[in-house]
């Protein structure tokens, strides 16, 4: 059986091309990361993250065009593909890309929008917080 998923965030608009019989494809990178912890020995082991490619076909892919964008975060369902190809110096290149057959978007755009704007809002009152000119003495 080959079977991936993935839940991670999406890292540029998805590319979508048509071909024949209005057949779309869309391809965009997905980024999947590990949260760091720390050892019983104090070592720090850092966050790591992989980054994906992810192919969609046909209505799943007019669907990510209309609705996938940079920073949404999604959870994909599919199944590798191994490939190979010769670059424009007939060097061999190889790929690693996962066939996506079904999508779920885990964010909007309302709640990507809202994030920007409390993010925004806490920046504010830092600054309004670390305002120098206070009358009070502490």
């Amino acid at each position: 059986m080959n079977k991936v998923m993935l839940i991670g965030n999406v890292g540029k608009e998805p590319d979508v091309r048509y071909y024949d019989n209005d057949q779309a494809v869309a391809q965009f990178p997905l980024a999947t990361t590990e949260r760091g912890y720390t050892l019983q020995n104090g070592t720090q082991v850092p966050d790591h993250t992989d980054w994906h490619n992810i192919i969609m076909w046909r209505g799943l892919a007019k669907v990510a065009e209309k609705y996938v964008h940079k920073g949404d975060r999604i959870y994909v369902e599919g199944r590798l593909r191994y490939r190979s190809y010769d670059d424009q110096k007939g060097q061999r290149r190889y790929v690693t890309e996962i066939l996506a057959d079904n999508m779920e978007l885990l964010s909007t755009r309302h709640d990507t929008d809202a994030e920007k704007k409390t993010a925004a809002q806490s920046d504010e009152r830092k600054e309004t917080a670390n305002d120098t000119k206070s009358p009070l003495p502490f």
